[in-house]
């Protein structure tokens, strides 16, 4: 548990083979969603180390949902601070989706720490890329899913349920809150796997803080300028992996695409996959990458 300061405690693991060659710090998605053991998947402990760890208010660190302190660029120092405290002068830096909009934040502000980034389902927090998540763009081949969540407000604000839950989601009616949460979990699941589509199952204790900390950020355009990371992205020297699934339908293919013309040392690989580091094609490149980059 290290002390990242701002009242904010964060659960740190360092996994494998202390005496790996190049250690590997790894950026869960989300934002609101912690590392998980099913992350550990595509790496060899015999042969690697990894380091991951939750985010501010996510998983095991604590306070646990909190919003206070809860930013781009603080969770951007706390991967500096982990840094520090394990004594890593450089490391591979690997995330998906809000993952990778970190990783790339985190480069661009401590560019000499990164040796290699390998990247999957890429998101740099752009307003055109949120507005896509939040207006439901995605609807041109999720019909139904959309009109089950737009049938799920008062007929008055069906032409923006996404405003309408996220209203509720950050209200002081608890049972509200958890129905605008499961709204957008619902909403949002069916989209994320290519191999294994599916629709959330709550717990009995279910927790809305997950969403709560996504909207959080989507709200606030992921509190970076518009384009930021696509604007600097020239900047990024460091040699680059992008995996991007063609059927990826969070993250649009477009962005990717779109980085890896302004990333001189970037290499963009394509999928026959879908949003989630899970899919097939997807983790056997990334498991590839990632040991080849561990190994080098």
């Amino acid at each position: 548990m290290l002390d990242v300061g701002d009242g904010h405690t964060i659960y740190v693991h360092d996994w494998g083979n202390r005496d790996a060659k190049n250690p590997i710090m790894v950026l869960h998605g989300g934002p609101g969603y912690g590392f998980a053991d099913r992350h550990k998947r595509r790496f060899d402990p015999t042969k690697q180390r990894i380091i991951f760890h939750d985010q501010r208010g996510v998983g095991k660190s604590t306070p646990h949902g909190s919003l206070e302190h809860n930013t781009t660029d603080k969770l951007v120092d706390d991967v500096e601070k982990i840094a520090d405290k394990l004594g890593l002068k450089q490391f591979i830096l690997t995330g998906g989706s809000w993952g990778s909009t970190l990783a790339l934040a985190y480069t661009l502000k401590y560019p000499k720490r990164v040796k290699t980034l390998v990247i999957q389902g890429i998101f740099t927090g752009s307003e055109q890329e949120t507005m896509y998540i939040t207006n439901g763009l995605y609807r041109t081949h999720f019909p139904e899913i959309w009109q089950r969540f737009v049938d799920s407000v008062p007929q008055k604000y069906r032409t923006n349920p996404k405003a309408y839950h996220s209203k509720r989601l950050f209200g002081s009616d608890r049972q509200a809150v958890i129905e605008a949460a499961k709204a957008i979990e619902l909403v949002e699941g069916p989209l994320l796997s290519l191999d294994d589509r599916h629709n959330p199952q709550f717990a009995e204790e279910y927790d809305p803080s997950p969403a709560q900390i996504e909207m959080h950020y989507l709200n606030n355009l992921c509190f970076m300028p518009d384009r930021h990371i696509l604007n600097n992205a020239h900047n990024i020297k460091t040699p680059t992996w992008l995996v991007q699934g063609r059927y990826d339908f969070v993250c649009p293919p477009i962005t990717a695409y779109e980085l890896s013309q302004k990333m001189p040392t970037a290499e963009l690989i394509w999928t026959e996959a879908g949003h989630s580091a899970s899919d097939r094609n997807n983790y056997e490149v990334l498991r590839s990458l990632l040991l080849q980059a561990s190994l080098s």
